[in-house]
């Protein structure tokens, strides 16, 4: 059974701003969310956890805003 969590708990597992969590959604970087209703989302819990996962495997540091991958080599 696909186990749904709000806003409020998925924020309390990832510590980003909404913001940052809609952007990473709209590159495709974090799980969609679902509309319940005109004004309820809620996320997949095995997908946020899979993410998760992923994330501790990866060993890949996200890149900080206005830098280039040519400036952090440096």
């Amino acid at each position: 059974m696909t186990r749904l969590i709000n806003r409020r708990t998925l924020l309390g597992m990832i510590p980003l701003s909404e913001r940052a969590i809609y952007d990473m959604e709209q590159r495709g970087d974090f799980p969609r969310r679902i509309a319940l209703t005109s004004r309820n989302v809620a996320w997949q819990l095995d997908e946020v956890e899979a993410w998760i996962q992923q994330r501790k495997l990866s060993g890949v540091q996200a890149m900080r805003p206005g830098l280039t991958p040519q400036a952090v080599a440096a």
